[in-house]
């Protein structure tokens, strides 16, 4: 067998916020496309099928697992969004800096959370 090196594995790698960042981006990503397509479809339905259909889907989605849920798919979002955008500015070449990558990896989940709570904040109590 020939003597070729090897990559690196996981242990070699120091974790960082980035590494987390760009985990969660996947994470958020395939849950937003299998959960929240699901969910969307389930309300399509839902409302193609009738008063009966829908009051079922809001009952469900109204209950406390529900309501887990629809918070779950709005913290994706907004966190895949966050993401989405701070992988937009390393795209067009900034944002490289050892420290400005750190800040951005760790303001960048805080953004999502924040979002978050703003959105169902609006929801809850207009």
């Amino acid at each position: 067998m020939a003597n070729r090196p090897l990559s690196p594995h996981l242990q070699i790698w120091k974790w960082g916020p980035h590494m987390l960042v760009s985990i969660l981006h996947r994470v958020t990503g395939d849950g937003l496309a299998l959960v929240g397509l699901g969910v969307f479809l389930w309300w399509l339905a839902a409302m193609a099928g009738g008063a009966d259909s829908y009051a079922t889907f809001a009952g469900i989605m109204g209950s406390p697992i529900g309501m887990v849920v629809l918070i779950g798919l709005s913290w994706a979002f907004f966190n895949h969004m966050m993401s989405g955008i701070r992988h937009f500015v390393l795209d067009i070449g900034a944002g490289y800096e050892l420290d400005t990558n750190k800040t951005w990896s760790v303001i960048s989940p805080v953004l999502g959370i924040l979002l978050t709570i703003a959105f169902w904040a609006v929801i809850i109590f207009k």
